[in-house]
């Protein structure tokens, strides 16, 4: 794999400097330039329009991608069970009962 020599070094000497063109904009001037772009690719035709097939494609790619992640999938099952938990811990309050079942019996 070929380097190029003659930037080494250099990522010190460009720490602190000011942003430059595009990254130097408010957000609302980026917005406003991106905006006429995207408008004058569509009136060109050049503008990419997802279809609904590659949509449903790129969402089941993304979902697979998610759940090969065990660690991050058992955090939201964990969510979902505390989140049922506590709305039927609050549908219990709200029907008068406590919401923890406990056993009177001692």
């Amino acid at each position: 794999m070929a380097t190029n020599q003659g930037d080494q070094g250099k990522g010190s000497a460009t720490k602190g400097t000011a942003k430059r063109g595009f990254a130097a904009m408010d957000e609302a001037q980026q917005r406003s330039i991106a905006s006429k772009g995207g408008q004058a690719a569509h009136q060109k035709g050049t503008a990419h329009e997802f279809d609904s097939e590659e949509a449903r494609r790129a969402g089941q790619k993304g979902g697979e991608a998610v759940s090969r992640d065990r660690e991050h999938m058992a955090e939201i099952g964990r969510k979902g069970g505390e989140s049922r938990q506590s709305a039927n811990r609050a549908a219990g309050n709200r029907q008068g009962g406590s919401g923890a079942k406990t056993d009177d019996k001692q």
